[in-house]
């Protein structure tokens, strides 16, 4: 007879729930910080404590995610010699991007946001945090693969909150998406089993920084009730 382990539980441990006032409130305030994120390319290069780092990739940690597998390491670089390395690399690859790789619609989609192949800010933010999402996991124990679940879905979860996190405690952040990106896995030393999904920059905007003039869709192009 096969054996089963049984589900364990334990209280739920929180604040009791505010009043509708509060909590409308809180998502008014929440709303209105994250309206103030923007996707910055200037950074400076003044140093962030490391311990805020540390709080916001554990604030990510919290996501939900597929069985509780936690599918995710979290790589974050403050060596100026290895953010060097990896600027390199990472301006290799769009270099051929941009070179026509990403085809002409792409390119043409990405004119109003005046981006290109140069990626000064993978030196001069003070943080690299390099979202790696683990196709399998690996027993500690036995060295057998492990099966994880939802693995997309999971990463993209943690990765909101860890861009959330960051704008909290002040940072500016840049989501950046070199492809392919295997160079990372070889200049971190990461295991097989782990696909880099994206560097995100972190640190102080530039007092000189300027962003793209663009707008976010309304509510109602984005959100259907049915009541």
């Amino acid at each position: 007879m096969c054996s089963k382990h049984k589900a364990q539980f334990v209280p739920l441990n929180g604040v009791e729930p505010p009043d509708m006032h509060t909590m409308e409130t809180r998502a008014q305030t929440f709303f209105a910080h994250m309206q103030t994120r923007r996707t910055v390319r200037d950074f400076s290069p003044r140093v962030i404590p490391q311990k805020i780092i540390e709080y916001a990739i554990r604030t990510a940690g919290s996501a939900p995610s597929g069985a509780n597998k936690q599918p995710w390491c979290f790589v974050a670089i403050s060596d100026p010699a290895l953010k060097t390395q990896i600027r390199v690399e990472a301006e290799k690859e769009e270099k051929i991007f941009y070179a026509g790789k990403a085809g002409k619609e792409w390119l043409r989609d990405l004119e109003h946001l005046g981006t290109d192949e140069h990626k000064p800010f993978l030196e001069t933010a003070p943080w690299l945090i390099v979202v790696f999402q683990q196709n399998y996991g690996i027993d500690k124990q036995t060295g057998k693969r492990t099966k994880n679940y939802y693995i997309h879905e999971s990463v993209g979860l943690a990765c909101g909150l860890l861009i959330a996190s960051l704008h909290t405690a002040g940072l500016a952040t840049l989501t950046h998406t070199p492809s392919p990106m295997n160079f990372l896995r070889d200049l971190l030393d990461r295991p097989k089993n782990e696909r880099a999904v994206m560097i995100v920059v972190a640190g102080h905007a530039d007092k000189n920084a300027m962003v793209p003039d663009i707008t976010r869709k309304a509510l109602e192009d984005v959100a259907i009730f049915k009541v």
